[in-house]
Protein backbone atom coordinates (compact mmCIF):
# COMPACT_ATOMS: atom_id res chain seq x y z
CA UNK A 1 0.00 0.00 0.00
CA UNK A 2 1.04 3.51 -0.42
CA UNK A 3 2.84 5.30 2.19
CA UNK A 4 1.92 9.04 3.15
CA UNK A 5 4.09 10.23 6.25
CA UNK A 6 2.36 13.55 6.18
CA UNK A 7 -0.67 11.87 7.98
CA UNK A 8 1.15 11.00 11.00
CA UNK A 9 3.08 14.17 11.34
CA UNK A 10 1.95 16.73 14.26
CA UNK A 11 0.77 20.21 13.01
CA UNK A 12 3.42 21.46 15.34
CA UNK A 13 6.52 19.38 13.08
CA UNK A 14 4.95 20.41 10.00
CA UNK A 15 5.15 24.01 10.84
CA UNK A 16 9.20 23.59 10.42
CA UNK A 17 9.04 21.44 7.12
CA UNK A 18 9.64 23.31 4.09
CA UNK A 19 7.07 22.80 1.13
CA UNK A 20 9.63 20.61 -0.36
CA UNK A 21 10.10 18.63 2.50
CA UNK A 22 6.54 18.25 3.50
CA UNK A 23 5.98 17.21 0.13
CA UNK A 24 8.30 14.48 0.36
CA UNK A 25 6.29 12.80 2.53
CA UNK A 26 3.36 12.25 1.07
CA UNK A 27 4.89 10.73 -1.83
CA UNK A 28 6.53 7.39 0.09
CA UNK A 29 5.62 4.39 -2.39
CA UNK A 30 7.73 1.81 -1.04
CA UNK A 31 9.94 1.43 2.40
CA UNK A 32 12.23 -1.39 3.21
CA UNK A 33 10.87 -3.28 6.32
CA UNK A 34 13.49 -3.93 8.28
CA UNK A 35 15.61 -1.02 6.40
CA UNK A 36 18.81 -3.63 7.69
CA UNK A 37 19.31 -7.16 6.55
CA UNK A 38 18.45 -9.54 9.39
CA UNK A 39 20.24 -12.97 9.27
CA UNK A 40 18.19 -16.29 8.29
CA UNK A 41 18.75 -19.65 9.28
CA UNK A 42 19.24 -21.21 5.44
CA UNK A 43 18.32 -20.31 2.17
CA UNK A 44 16.05 -23.14 1.71
CA UNK A 45 14.22 -21.63 4.60
CA UNK A 46 13.75 -18.92 2.54
CA UNK A 47 11.90 -20.27 0.03
CA UNK A 48 10.19 -22.27 2.40
CA UNK A 49 8.48 -19.54 3.24
CA UNK A 50 8.25 -17.24 0.23
CA UNK A 51 6.55 -20.08 -1.04
CA UNK A 52 3.95 -21.18 1.80
CA UNK A 53 3.29 -16.86 2.11
CA UNK A 54 3.07 -16.78 -1.85
CA UNK A 55 5.82 -13.83 -1.28
CA UNK A 56 8.30 -13.06 -3.39
CA UNK A 57 11.71 -13.92 -3.07
CA UNK A 58 14.83 -11.36 -4.93
CA UNK A 59 18.06 -11.20 -4.82
CA UNK A 60 20.04 -7.97 -4.06
CA UNK A 61 23.76 -9.14 -5.05
CA UNK A 62 26.74 -9.88 -2.35
CA UNK A 63 26.79 -8.51 0.54
CA UNK A 64 29.39 -7.70 3.38
CA UNK A 65 28.60 -8.35 6.89
CA UNK A 66 30.87 -5.49 8.05
CA UNK A 67 29.89 -3.16 5.51
CA UNK A 68 26.66 -1.82 7.01
CA UNK A 69 26.10 1.53 5.55
CA UNK A 70 26.53 -0.81 2.06
CA UNK A 71 23.99 -3.32 3.29
CA UNK A 72 21.38 -0.68 3.58
CA UNK A 73 22.03 0.92 0.79
CA UNK A 74 21.33 -2.42 -1.05
CA UNK A 75 18.27 -2.79 1.11
CA UNK A 76 17.11 0.52 -0.38
CA UNK A 77 17.87 0.52 -4.00
CA UNK A 78 16.62 -3.23 -3.84
CA UNK A 79 13.24 -2.33 -2.57
CA UNK A 80 13.20 0.72 -4.64
CA UNK A 81 13.83 -1.46 -7.77
CA UNK A 82 11.51 -4.26 -6.56
CA UNK A 83 8.88 -1.69 -5.57
CA UNK A 84 8.78 0.04 -9.78
CA UNK A 85 8.59 -3.50 -11.00
CA UNK A 86 5.38 -4.24 -8.98
CA UNK A 87 3.97 -0.58 -9.36
CA UNK A 88 4.46 -1.56 -13.03
CA UNK A 89 2.60 -4.56 -12.58
CA UNK A 90 0.07 -3.53 -10.40
CA UNK A 91 -0.81 -1.15 -13.60
CA UNK A 92 -2.03 -4.05 -15.45
CA UNK A 93 -4.28 -5.62 -12.67
CA UNK A 94 -8.17 -5.47 -13.76
CA UNK A 95 -11.06 -5.56 -11.46
CA UNK A 96 -13.07 -8.19 -11.72
CA UNK A 97 -16.69 -7.01 -10.99
CA UNK A 98 -18.01 -3.42 -11.18
CA UNK A 99 -16.89 -0.44 -8.87
CA UNK A 100 -18.84 0.00 -5.70
CA UNK A 101 -21.09 3.17 -5.80
CA UNK A 102 -19.68 6.16 -3.33
CA UNK A 103 -21.15 7.63 -0.83
CA UNK A 104 -21.97 10.72 -1.03
CA UNK A 105 -20.63 12.05 2.30
CA UNK A 106 -17.44 10.11 2.43
CA UNK A 107 -13.85 11.89 3.99
CA UNK A 108 -12.09 12.52 2.04
CA UNK A 109 -8.73 10.08 2.11
CA UNK A 110 -5.87 12.11 4.26
CA UNK A 111 -3.74 11.48 1.34
CA UNK A 112 -5.43 13.65 -0.80
CA UNK A 113 -4.71 16.79 1.64
CA UNK A 114 -2.67 19.23 0.12
CA UNK A 115 0.59 19.72 1.60
CA UNK A 116 1.52 22.73 0.81
CA UNK A 117 -2.28 23.44 2.62
CA UNK A 118 -1.53 21.82 5.74
CA UNK A 119 1.53 23.65 5.57
CA UNK A 120 -0.43 26.86 5.25
CA UNK A 121 -2.56 26.17 8.40
CA UNK A 122 0.13 25.56 10.45
CA UNK A 123 1.99 29.12 10.10
CA UNK A 124 1.38 32.24 12.12
CA UNK A 125 0.40 35.59 10.67
CA UNK A 126 3.97 36.43 10.34
CA UNK A 127 5.13 33.69 8.83
CA UNK A 128 2.19 33.93 6.61
CA UNK A 129 3.39 37.53 5.75
CA UNK A 130 6.92 36.43 5.49
CA UNK A 131 6.15 33.95 2.46
CA UNK A 132 4.22 36.49 0.88
CA UNK A 133 6.85 39.22 1.27
CA UNK A 134 9.06 36.24 -0.56
CA UNK A 135 6.66 35.83 -3.18
CA UNK A 136 6.18 39.32 -4.47
CA UNK A 137 10.08 39.47 -5.22
CA UNK A 138 9.32 36.25 -6.92
CA UNK A 139 6.08 38.07 -9.18
CA UNK A 140 8.02 40.93 -9.60
CA UNK A 141 11.25 38.87 -11.27
CA UNK A 142 8.41 37.06 -13.40
CA UNK A 143 7.39 40.19 -14.92
CA UNK A 144 10.81 41.32 -15.36
CA UNK A 145 11.15 38.37 -17.48
CA UNK A 146 7.48 37.97 -18.97
CA UNK A 147 7.27 34.51 -17.58
CA UNK A 148 3.16 34.48 -17.76
CA UNK A 149 3.07 30.70 -16.22
CA UNK A 150 5.61 31.71 -12.88
CA UNK A 151 3.17 34.44 -12.60
CA UNK A 152 0.29 32.87 -12.77
CA UNK A 153 2.05 30.63 -10.47
CA UNK A 154 2.81 32.99 -8.20
CA UNK A 155 -0.06 34.83 -8.09
CA UNK A 156 -1.95 31.23 -7.03
CA UNK A 157 -0.02 30.75 -4.33
CA UNK A 158 0.13 34.04 -2.71
CA UNK A 159 -3.74 33.88 -3.57
CA UNK A 160 -4.01 30.25 -0.89
CA UNK A 161 -1.83 32.10 1.53
CA UNK A 162 -3.86 35.45 1.56
CA UNK A 163 -6.51 33.31 2.03
CA UNK A 164 -5.33 32.37 5.67
CA UNK A 165 -4.98 35.52 6.77
CA UNK A 166 -7.47 38.35 8.04
CA UNK A 167 -8.63 40.90 5.46
CA UNK A 168 -7.21 43.77 7.81
CA UNK A 169 -3.82 42.96 5.98
CA UNK A 170 -5.63 43.89 2.63
CA UNK A 171 -4.64 40.83 0.92
CA UNK A 172 -6.23 41.39 -2.89
CA UNK A 173 -4.88 45.13 -2.58
CA UNK A 174 -1.25 43.84 -2.10
CA UNK A 175 -1.33 40.90 -4.39
CA UNK A 176 -3.05 43.14 -7.14
CA UNK A 177 -0.02 45.53 -6.09
CA UNK A 178 2.23 42.94 -6.59
CA UNK A 179 1.39 41.63 -10.15
CA UNK A 180 1.08 44.56 -11.68
CA UNK A 181 3.07 45.48 -14.48
CA UNK A 182 2.98 48.95 -13.61
CA UNK A 183 6.68 50.06 -11.76
CA UNK A 184 4.83 51.49 -8.63
CA UNK A 185 3.43 47.95 -8.41
CA UNK A 186 6.92 46.72 -6.53
CA UNK A 187 6.88 49.80 -4.16
CA UNK A 188 3.18 49.51 -3.25
CA UNK A 189 3.51 45.39 -2.52
CA UNK A 190 6.58 47.17 0.04
CA UNK A 191 4.29 49.52 1.42
CA UNK A 192 1.21 46.94 2.34
CA UNK A 193 3.58 44.61 3.55
CA UNK A 194 5.45 46.93 5.63
CA UNK A 195 1.71 47.78 6.49
CA UNK A 196 0.86 44.28 7.67
CA UNK A 197 4.06 44.28 9.97
CA UNK A 198 3.29 47.08 11.60
CA UNK A 199 -0.21 45.80 12.21
CA UNK A 200 1.15 42.74 13.89
CA UNK A 201 3.54 44.28 16.20
CA UNK A 202 0.64 46.58 16.86
CA UNK A 203 2.83 50.12 16.04
CA UNK A 204 -0.84 51.24 15.14
CA UNK A 205 1.10 55.08 15.23
CA UNK A 206 3.20 54.43 12.64
CA UNK A 207 0.47 52.95 9.85
CA UNK A 208 -1.21 56.21 9.08
CA UNK A 209 1.95 57.24 7.25
CA UNK A 210 2.08 54.55 5.06
CA UNK A 211 -1.30 54.55 4.08
CA UNK A 212 -0.78 58.25 2.80
CA UNK A 213 2.26 56.85 0.84
CA UNK A 214 -0.05 54.35 -0.67
CA UNK A 215 -2.91 56.92 -1.47
CA UNK A 216 0.00 59.13 -3.19
CA UNK A 217 1.50 56.04 -5.40
CA UNK A 218 -2.34 54.78 -5.99
CA UNK A 219 -3.04 58.50 -7.37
Amino acid sequence: MPLSLAKYIPSFLAAQLSPEELQDTTSVPVMPIPPMLEEGTSLEQLRMLAEQRDDDLCEIGRVSPKDEAGSMQLVAQGCQEYGQLYMNHANSFKLASPALPTIEDEPIPLDDLDAEELLIQTMTDRQRLAELSKLVGVARYALGGKDSHLLQETRSRMQRISQALPEKYRNTELIAAATSPHERGSRLAELYIERGYKLLDEEYADIPGIERSIRELQS
